[in-house]
């Protein structure tokens, strides 16, 4: 079972995709922030199958988030989520660490699609 760890600043977006992509099997891990997501993934050693995190957040914004997690642990697949066209713009430089940039708002499908098809290509790298 795919394990996901999920951070978002908004509670409600947070559920939702964590009821969305449960839906799938997936075990699913959430964070208020991206400092709260890098001290879940240093205290479980990176044992995760995905990062899926909001770029725009207190504390530590998910690009600072994603940037450490890519240096920490190289293997972890990335996916980022936005609502704000200049903070997807902050994140396309990001493509070799990054695997792909879901636009807020989505559908539950739309969001499942999307971390099926991230997971897929993160296992496929693994190999």
């Amino acid at each position: 079972m795919p394990r996901v760890l999920i951070a978002d600043d908004e509670d409600s977006m947070r559920h939702l995709v964590a009821r969305a992509i449960g839906m799938d099997g997936h075990e699913t891990i959430t964070a208020e922030d991206g400092a709260e997501a890098l001290d879940i993934l240093t205290r479980e050693d990176g044992a995760f199958d995905l990062l899926l995190t909001d770029i725009k957040m207190p504390v530590m914004d998910g690009i600072a988030l994603a940037l450490s997690a890519a240096r920490d642990f190289p293997g972890l697949t990335i996916l980022l989520m936005t609502g704000f066209a200049d903070q997807r713009e902050r994140a396309s430089g990001l493509n070799a660490i990054v695997h792909d940039v879901v636009t807020k708002p989505f559908s539950v499908m739309d969001i499942r699609n999307a971390v099926n098809g991230a997971l897929a290509v993160g296992k496929s790298t693994r190999q």
